[in-house]
């Protein structure tokens, strides 16, 4: 593999990681606040205010996150005499890979759980979160020429452990605190 080559392929890594590590986390710790308060038996308003508070500070936290640790990285490739040209940290471009792909992961969980179908909306919630996870899991692969099938296991088995637990939580406590 040539130099060019490998400077592109490790530039989309990091921007990969970002997008996935930001989607997968938007979609799984907003849907386990949000199953979990609405277990817990919380009002419509309240779930409503949970999910938009995790999503606003999730995405912050996320790209905030990313560009700290990126430009670390950054810092170091500097400090061991890499030349301009051959650094590959980009802060900036993966904070707001992570930033964005967080909001766009965490939308999903959001409307399932304050969508018109109430009777329903955990399940609703579980059920695309799944199959969010699939997906995500599958682009991932795809993306990264890796193996489909454990990169789908991998991002569902463990996002729907994360819900799981939350739900159980949410239900055991059974209380709402506002």
């Amino acid at each position: 593999m040539s130099k060019n080559n490998e400077r592109d392929l490790e530039r989309k890594l990091n921007w990969l990681r970002a997008a996935v590590l930001g989607a997968n986390d938007g979609i799984v710790s907003v849907a386990g606040i949000v199953v979990g308060v609405a277990a817990a038996g919380a009002s419509y308003e309240v779930i409503l205010l949970a999910g938009a508070a995790a999503i606003v500070a999730g995405a912050i936290s996320m790209g905030g996150g990313e560009f700290i640790s990126v430009s670390a990285q950054r810092d170091t490739e500097i400090a061991h005499g890499r030349k301009k040209g051959s650094i590959n940290a980009r802060p900036w471009s993966a904070a707001w890979s992570s930033l964005l792909a967080f909001i766009s992961g965490a939308a999903l969980p959001f409307l399932a759980i304050t969508g018109p179908w109430q009777a329903i909306s955990i399940q609703a919630t579980f059920a695309s979160v799944a199959l969010a996870l699939a997906l995500t899991g599958w682009w991932a692969a795809w993306a990264g020429s890796t193996p489909v099938l454990k990169s789908v296991a991998r991002n569902v088995v463990i996002s729907t452990l994360t819900m799981g637990i939350s739900y159980a939580i949410g239900a055991l406590l059974g209380v709402t605190v506002l």
